[in-house]
């Protein structure tokens, strides 16, 4: 209870703290939101040859305009300012989220949800950016932990609002886009547009005043977000053929085996905190080598409980995967250079997101099953977590902090 009690006492800037965490959650939220009404969308749309294939892209179409426009956003952040973009963002989030309630054509749906990427665009680059103007290497470590354990613990909420709303209508869900009202007036009264001579008292970060924006260091953190994220998004996204595989085929079997080891993307977020005493390299390796190490297992298991305890290193090393990622972009830029670059850390991720199902179904096709695709996506990774040991055990360690 103490240490609970010390580390709360030490977040500074509560409420600009807690109301990122929820702005973050957002782009998230408008995936999320939509798994639970996919199947009623389609049959209203039941007229339209195409809806089984339009209906899915519409919930992911917001994923490819991050993917294409996070860089643009970046670039508007470094020139005018981080709060009105972001202001800007979060309030037409909230319009052209809601704005199918409002629509009967498929198409225009598909349209707005493109629109709403381009919002998502804008928020996760800002608040990327803010949470490394507004705290210190210590205080950013914190947040990003947090942030990690509060957007899993809200995803059973979004979906009971988004059934319960939908219960009334087909497109009654996207009225749960609503929840950027109270997050654009918190983010009115509470974020202020940080100075640079405030975000840059931490001389961790390079102090890039003079010099062009560090395209070198922006390719490297492009590619590993780009290779992390396709080996997050493996289970996410394949996960229910694998279980098939292995013979589990009833949704609420499925479900069930799941319960426990999705808790663990809570214990990933914590893993962090306590990793991030040392350099970016370890934190790197330590979620590679547990993704990896549980795609492997999953592409071996034979049973229910050893696709349980897979799935627990899994989703471990994907809860450590996005704060981890998170914190070792914002170490190589400078206040001036911060917002293209996590502009380009936020295009990377959500790229990963699309391609991803790509690589592994040739890979599963290749191989002759899902399962030996993720066995050999697991290889990779751990291969990966070898090359980041190699780095870090040439940087010097960071000293522990409490």
């Amino acid at each position: 209870m103490k240490a609970i009690r010390s580390f709360w006492d030490g977040l500074s800037l509560k409420p600009q703290g807690f109301t990122m965490i929820i702005a973050a959650f957002l782009p998230v939220f408008a995936i999320i939101a939509m798994f639970p009404v996919v199947a009623a969308i389609i049959g209203h749309f039941h007229d339209d040859p195409a809806a089984a294939i339009k209906v899915p892209a519409m919930v992911t179409a917001p994923g490819y305009a991050v993917a294409l426009l996070a860089p643009f956003a970046g670039l508007i952040v470094d020139r005018f300012g981080r709060r009105r973009l972001l202001l800007v963002c979060t309030f037409f989030y909230g319009i052209v989220g809601t704005a199918p309630f409002f629509l009967e054509r498929l198409d225009t749906i598909i349209a707005s949800r493109m629109m709403l990427g381009i919002c998502e665009a804008g928020i996760l680059t800002v608040v990327n950016t803010l949470i490394a103007d507004y705290w210190d290497d210590r205080g950013r470590r914190n947040w990003l932990m947090l942030q990690g354990m509060v957007g899993p613990a809200l995803q059973p909420v979004v979906f009971f609002l988004v059934a319960a709303v939908a219960a009334t209508r087909w497109n009654g869900g996207f009225l749960v886009y609503l929840i950027a009202v109270p997050v654009f007036v918190s983010m009115y009264f509470w974020l202020y547009e940080p100075k640079r001579q405030h975000a840059d008292a931490d001389r961790t970060l390079p102090d890039p005043v003079q010099g062009r924006f560090p395209i070198r260091q922006a390719a490297i953190v492009g590619s590993l977000t780009l290779f992390s994220s396709i080996l997050y998004y493996v289970f996410i996204v394949n996960g229910s053929i694998v279980w098939r595989e292995i013979g589990v085929v009833d949704p609420m079997q499925v479900s069930k085996a799941t319960v426990v080891p999705s808790l663990f993307i809570i214990a990933g977020s914590a893993l962090f905190r306590f990793v991030s005493r040392f350099n970016n390299a370890i934190q790197i390796a330590v979620f590679l080598a547990l993704l990896g190490l549980g795609l492997g297992g999953i592409g071996l298991a034979r049973s229910i409980p050893q696709m349980e305890i897979a799935l627990i290193l899994q989703q471990t090393g994907a809860g450590m995967a996005i704060p981890a990622l998170i914190a070792w972009a914002q170490s190589k830029f400078g206040f001036v250079h911060r917002g293209r670059a996590m502009g380009i850390w936020t295009s990377a991720f959500f790229l990963g997101q699309a391609i991803s199902p790509i690589i592994v179904g040739n890979l599963a096709q290749a191989l002759g099953s899902m399962q030996a695709a993720f066995f050999g996506m697991g290889a990779v990774g751990i291969a990966g977590a070898v090359v980041a040991i190699g780095a870090g055990l040439r940087t010097p360690l960071r000293e522990a902090v409490a």
